[in-house]
């Protein structure tokens, strides 16, 4: 698909979306009852945030702390809507209003379990299998105070329930010195809807420079938080459960299925006596989400977390979503690097170079796992279709290392 019928789809989709958003948060709604004014930014066209109309002082604060766009070009822009709300000229740049149906909304509920009135904005996200609505929540003062989610469907539902499991025990059971994670407020169900609200962490804050060995640091202190442990991959936990989701995947008839299941299955196969380290995972760990200071490492959107994964797994997802996200290189070209250059990307987590290229290719299938099991090629999703880029340098290594004998690491990193 070009560019241009790229750029059109993803316009379409949002516009559909911000439709589908608006009637999941204020549901049949009487008409005749006064309804929720929001202002659509940028505008109808490709709709990004909704913020509130009623305050602009709000709608300002709303905006300036909705998310912090990594192109300086796009973070002028951003800054310039928020001057022209707070000068009262947002007519001129933001001139698309949209007001929802009457009668009980979300806000509703939201104030009743907080406790005092809110203000929502709306986070409108590009097509993803797992896209929801993401609603940051305002004070009257204008104060950012938390953040929701509702699960709107069988795979958003399955992991708000995962966050809402993992915040919890991250932020009340294990012992965390360097990450600062959202303490969970909230979590019940709202209109046939899973919802979970979180305290807010400073997402909006300008990054600082602070190096990588840094972010490792909070990497290995997230695989450790709950227990670590030492085996011959072929025994254990992880390696079963990984079997377990490709031969479903399979069983349900996935375009490319059985071509990842027998993939994963060699690689299994081929390092089941090379002895790895498992523990814990963020899932996403990627720059947005996570905000860097001199005293914390912030880290949101848990929906992902696991436990019981080799060691590095963090490290190579973030390596991958950086190459390919930030810094806008090809894909496949992304993955050769990740493959190519996983002794060194891994070996501040601690994962020995016999350990590396098996740990990055486990890490492969099962990322490319979660996005067939999340149909994302179904959804839009603009890395889905995996058969363009991930399958093939998955099946080049596994050809190239055929007939080659596999060094098994034994001993303790």
């Amino acid at each position: 698909m070009s560019r241009a019928l790229k750029t059109a789809d993803d316009l379409r989709r949002r516009a559909t979306y911000l439709a589908e958003v608006v009637d999941q948060l204020y549901p049949g709604g009487a008409q005749s009852e006064p309804g929720r004014p929001y202002i659509v930014v940028p505008g109808r066209r490709k709709p990004r945030v909704l913020i509130p109309a009623t305050d602009r002082k709000v709608a300002a604060a709303a905006l300036a702390r909705y998310a912090r766009p990594a192109a300086r070009g796009a973070r002028l822009k951003r800054d310039a809507a928020v001057w022209a709300l707070r000068l009262g000229l947002d007519r001129l740049l933001l001139p698309h209003r949209l007001t929802t149906g009457g009668g009980e909304g979300i806000d509703d509920h939201l104030a009743s379990v907080l406790g005092h009135d809110v203000h929502l904005s709306v986070h409108i996200g590009p097509a993803r299998a797992n896209r929801k609505p993401v609603l940051q929540i305002l004070d009257g003062e204008a104060e950012t105070v938390a953040f929701a989610k509702l699960g709107v469907n069988a795979l958003t539902r399955e992991l708000v329930d995962a966050e809402t499991a993992a915040t919890r025990r991250l932020s009340e059971l294990c012992d965390l010195k360097l990450l600062r994670v959202p303490k969970l407020l909230h979590a019940g169900n709202w209109n046939g809807h899973n919802l979970m609200v979180t305290s807010a962490l400073p997402a909006w804050t300008a990054p600082a420079d602070l190096g990588p060995a840094r972010r490792i640091a909070g990497m290995r202190e997230l695989a450790e938080a709950c227990g670590s442990s030492r085996a011959p991959l072929g025994e254990s936990d992880y390696a079963a459960r990984l079997r377990g989701r490709l031969k479903a995947l399979t069983d349900r008839g996935e375009t490319d299925a059985d071509t990842l299941q027998t993939a994963g299955e060699t690689l299994l196969d081929r390092y089941a006596a090379t002895e790895l380290t498992f523990g814990a995972w963020h899932g996403d760990w990627a720059p947005w989400n996570t905000r860097e200071t001199a005293e914390v490492i912030y880290l949101w959107d848990l929906e992902r977390f696991e436990t019981g994964v080799p060691y590095g797994f963090d490290a190579a997802h973030y390596r991958l979503q950086d190459d390919i996200v930030t810094r806008g290189t090809d894909p496949t070209t992304a993955v050769l690097g990740l493959v190519a250059g996983a002794p060194a990307t891994l070996a501040p987590m601690g994962v020995a170079p016999s350990e590396a290229e098996p740990t990055a290719l486990l890490y492969l299938v099962d990322l490319a796992a979660r996005y067939m099991g999340d149909q994302a090629e179904r959804a839009g999703a603009a890395l889905g279709a995996l058969g363009r880029w991930l399958l093939p340098t998955l099946l080049r290594h596994i050809a190239r290392q055929r007939s080659a004998p596999t060094e098994n690491a034994g001993g303790q990193c």
